[in-house]
């Protein structure tokens, strides 16, 4: 195997072996999150502690903490340590409202799968309109504004903060400073831990205006209903300078929808395979990051097998990932450690793994295809979609969740 063998984390030593190992990859040296534990443990945790009893009236509340409804469990849907079917089944025989309305974000995150699954890197554009750009100040996330320094220390700190507050920050970001939404999406990868193109993405531009008509207008009104001791305790408070709603300024520009929005040509590419396809016996089973659990198709039919994962340097390296984003990598792998024999490598997947027969499970990421395309994976299984994709439009989420029923 080409690429340098790194040893296995151990529990309760991955942010040394970050350090050690990746640092020179990460953006920062922030410190692992002290919230959430990378692992299938601590996802199998997390899920058996989470009610969804109260979920549809209280997931948008953000302080106190108390109120929260959010499951705080997308960091391992991210990763594939929970999967989107596993998700749906565990809250069934609650409250109907809770669960309808948990299960539909669910659905939201399989759509922004869908998307980016087809589209790839196209997402990387507005999909329908174009928002207006201004000259934005060095950061839009005025430190001296409570409902921002907040929400960014829970950010810089957890690696994670609650769907309401991102989109306060989106809306900060590009519709009132006119900045970029790219850039504040790139920021919000770097930090999160459930940082994924897809529903990162998908996020921001419907928030900005950028995959629908209408942006998401954020004002005091929605701090003091969300978070209401946050004005009184703000530096602004007398002088608030999101007091009034955003005006609408200048009209977004619609565009061309990017090829493929409105139909696919190759569905088979984007779903990959529905059963499992072998070429050969396979030796190992190589993980990905999307897809660490320990349902991971591939993992599951080879429980003999041993199992490695590539930390992609050139692709870290640009990235610039925090690095408490690798702590939570490391502490899954660790976890991971403890049940399977592993072998971790730093350097080009294809390169590390061409010489190597491996079972792997297809990811919806174009990364995974380039990969793939260069090793021939020995044997390739299918994603655990929750809903299977069509080839029809995928210009509206309400639409695409009516084709479901």
């Amino acid at each position: 195997m080409r690429g340098l063998e790194l040893p296995t984390p151990q529990v309760g030593a991955t942010e040394a072996w970050v350090d050690q190992h990746l640092l020179d990859l990460a953006g920062d040296e922030a410190p692992a999150s002290p919230r959430f534990r990378g692992g299938q443990t601590a996802a199998d945790a997390a899920l058996a502690a989470f009610d969804v009893r109260g979920y549809a009236a209280r997931r948008n509340e953000v302080l106190p903490r108390s109120r929260r409804g959010a499951s705080a469990l997308s960091p391992y849907i991210r990763h594939g340590l929970l999967t989107l079917p596993r998700a749906w089944d565990a809250v069934e025989g609650g409250p109907a409202r809770d669960v309808r309305k948990f299960r539909d974000e669910l659905l939201w995150q399989e759509y922004a799968r869908h998307l980016y699954a087809r589209l790839g890197e196209r997402t990387r554009k507005s999909l329908r309109f174009d928002p207006p750009e201004r000259t934005a100040p060095i950061d839009p996330w005025a430190r001296n504004m409570a409902c921002m320094s907040t929400n960014l220390e829970e950010l810089e700190t957890d690696g994670w903060v609650v769907n309401q507050t991102r989109m306060w920050m989106a809306s900060q970001w590009t519709v009132r400073h006119g900045a970029r939404w790219q850039d504040g999406e790139d920021r919000f990868f770097r930090e999160l831990l459930d940082g994924s193109r897809a529903a990162n993405r998908l996020g921001w531009q419907w928030t900005t205006g950028a995959g629908s008509a209408k942006a998401y207008g954020f004002s005091r009104w929605q701090v003091q209903k969300r978070a209401p001791k946050l004005c009184a305790s703000c530096a602004l408070s007398r002088q608030c300078p999101i007091q009034e709603w955003p005006s609408e300024g200048e009209a977004s520009r619609r565009r061309t929808p990017p090829e493929g929005l409105r139909r696919d040509d190759d569905l088979e590419a984007t779903a990959g395979p529905r059963g499992v396809m072998q070429h050969n016996e396979p030796e190992a089973v190589w993980i990905t990051a999307e897809s660490l659990g320990d349902d991971d198709p591939a993992l599951r039919a080879h429980r003999d097998l041993p199992v490695i994962f590539v930390f992609d340097a050139p692709l870290l390296e640009r990235l610039h990932l925090s690095r408490k984003r690798l702590a939570f990598l490391a502490e899954t792998l660790a976890d991971l450690g403890t049940r399977r024999s592993l072998r971790v490598v730093r350097g080009k997947p294809a390169e590390c793994l061409e010489e190597v027969r491996v079972a792997t499970t297809f990811a919806p990421v174009p990364g995974f295809r380039r990969i793939a395309e260069r090793i021939e994976p020995a044997e390739l299984h299918p994603w655990t979609w929750l809903a299977w994709p069509h080839d029809r439009s995928l210009q509206s989420f309400s639409a695409w969740r009516k084709s479901l029923d």
